[in-house]
């Protein structure tokens, strides 16, 4: 069975990736943004591998919550779950533009270059990131006028970025990109109008498999069926132009 670490696993499709995990006899990592949000996995915590807490909008948090996965072995799959669409009562403010490029984009890039080099990669991008295309230079919005739903775009334009150029960087591991669809969590609403299990299959699926086009690496799915990304995020020349703006904001190299 494989050992699993999925961030951002309280709620939503992390958590109903985790349980359908553990159903099926994995080792299960789960993450929580803090001791208090930890609680809400109570019920999973004693099925699971171990719990890693921290706040991934911050990076000594996201160094912590790192350094807590590697003390607990080498994963054989990271899901990069994690994401948030606007920061309730802080959306309009500099904290708030900073959250979500921390937590949907720089996370994840920091995970990847600190948790020991899993077999399997799974990021969680959306259906939204054609819509992404904006300047690298101003990833983190300190020229243009905020636009919530462009930053949220932009960041899971990125990090279907970061999953195809680490296919690309890293022909050994199993990277791909997964659209869960508009799924009714927290963040999707109530009147989201995709299917929440099949919002967290695709990934289970690709962290646990030996299907033939799953062992594939560079894909980017929807409930399981491979699709054609954004053209930047599949663009080698954007993806490197990426890596280098993100190793800038967070002071390490991946490649």
């Amino acid at each position: 069975m494989a050992l699993i670490f999925i961030t951002g696993s309280t709620e939503g499709l992390g958590r109903a990736a985790a349980q359908a995990l553990i159903g099926q006899g994995h080792r299960v990592v789960l993450h929580a943004r803090s001791a208090q949000r930890a609680s809400a996995l109570v019920d999973l915590s004693p099925r699971a591998a171990g719990v890693v807490v921290g706040d991934l909008g911050s990076a000594t948090e996201t160094r912590s919550v790192a350094a807590q996965v590697n003390a607990l072995g080498r994963m054989d799959a990271v899901i990069h779950n994690a994401g948030i669409y606007a920061v309730k009562d802080r959306s309009a403010t500099p904290e708030g533009h900073a959250a979500i490029l921390a937590v949907n984009t720089l996370a994840p890039y920091m995970l990847t270059a600190l948790v020991e080099r899993p077999q399997r990669l799974i990021y969680l991008s959306s259906g939204m990131h054609r819509g992404g295309t904006g300047p690298l230079h101003d990833i983190d919005w300190t020229e243009r006028r905020w636009d919530a739903t462009r930053a949220y775009s932009e960041s899971k334009l990125y990090v279907a970025a970061l999953a195809l150029a680490v296919a690309r960087h890293w022909p050994e591991v199993l990277s791909h990109a997964v659209d869960p669809g508009w799924v009714p969590t927290r963040m999707g609403g109530r009147g989201a109008p995709d299917d929440l299990e099949e919002g967290h299959r695709t990934q289970t699926w690709l962290a646990t498999c030996n299907d033939p086009a799953a062992m594939v690496s560079g894909g980017y799915w929807y409930h399981r069926e491979r699709q054609a990304p954004a053209t930047e995020a599949s663009d080698p020349v954007f993806q490197d132009a990426l890596m280098t703006r993100l190793a800038a904001l967070t002071g390490m190299t991946l490649f």
